[in-house]
């Protein structure tokens, strides 16, 4: 079978919703044992539940990724039954707004998240992956890391720091047995897309939503098992070669926007 993830072991920041749960589901269902951390208890258990419903095991962490110590003391809870063979850093939040709307602490908040998350957990899972001499870690970056898009000055500056340590990691662990890509996403239709629409323009959704999906030239948003998809071909033996490299999915929007 392609793709086979039987008997690896996986885990899932931010995997309780939107791409992160697509993620988990799907890397589940091809056979990897899923560990599922998000910050929202529920929703983590949720996710669980929906792949346990599958016949398939995997387990829900409560967890802060921007606390070195909770991340560090989950990974290392994972590691005694089975050292993990997949990470997969999606855990982040958006920030809309430019350099003048952004305030210290939202530059703070996003930095602790989506950059200092990214290291917490590659930071913690990286002494186990190379004592086995194997591991991928895979990185969720946006199409923000590589082109400016306006008023998104704080967010894009985090995914920038993904890309780069993505690249930095690859090559500081080549030797080691472990792989480091990224993903950058377009615009996905999440919870959070629907939820930030209604929040900001009541009465307009409809209207909203067709003109951010117009953004991709493809003409849509993406959905979060598309990007799943391209998690689980980065995350499988099918793509031994590939480290070092980012990934974007988002309907033409880096190479063919006008």
């Amino acid at each position: 079978m392609k793709f086979n993830l039987n008997n690896k072991i996986a885990i899932v920041t931010g995997g309780g919703s939107g791409i992160g749960k697509a993620i988990s589901i799907t890397l589940a269902s091809q056979g990897a044992k899923v560990h599922i951390v998000d910050l929202k208890e529920e929703l983590s258990k949720q996710t669980r539940l929906e792949i346990k419903a599958f016949g398939i095991e995997a387990i829900a962490h409560k967890c802060d990724v921007s606390n070195y110590e909770n991340v560090k003391k989950i990974i290392d809870k994972i590691a005694i039954k089975g050292v993990p063979d997949i990470l997969v850093n999606n855990a982040g939040i958006a920030h809309v707004g430019n350099i003048e709307v952004v305030s210290v602490q939202d530059l703070d908040k996003l930095y602790n998240v989506n950059i200092k998350g990214v290291y917490n957990c590659t930071k913690a899972i990286l002494p186990f992956m190379k004592k086995k001499r194997d591991g991928i870690i895979l990185n969720i970056a946006s199409v923000a890391a590589s082109i400016g898009i306006m008023d998104r000055f704080a967010y894009s500056m985090t995914k920038g720091a993904v890309l780069s340590m993505t690249y930095s990691i690859a090559n500081d662990y080549i030797n080691h047995g472990i792989r480091c890509n990224s993903i950058s996403p377009g615009r996905v239709h999440t919870p959070f897309v629907d939820g930030f629409i209604k929040k900001n323009y009541p009465g307009q959704e409809g209207e909203l939503f067709e003109k951010l999906s117009k953004t991709q030239p493809i003409g849509r948003m993406a959905k979060p098992q598309e990007v799943a998809d391209l998690a689980l071909f980065l995350c499988s033996d099918e793509a031994k070669f590939i480290t070092g490299t980012d990934y974007p999915i988002d309907g033409g929007f880096i190479k063919l926007k006008v």
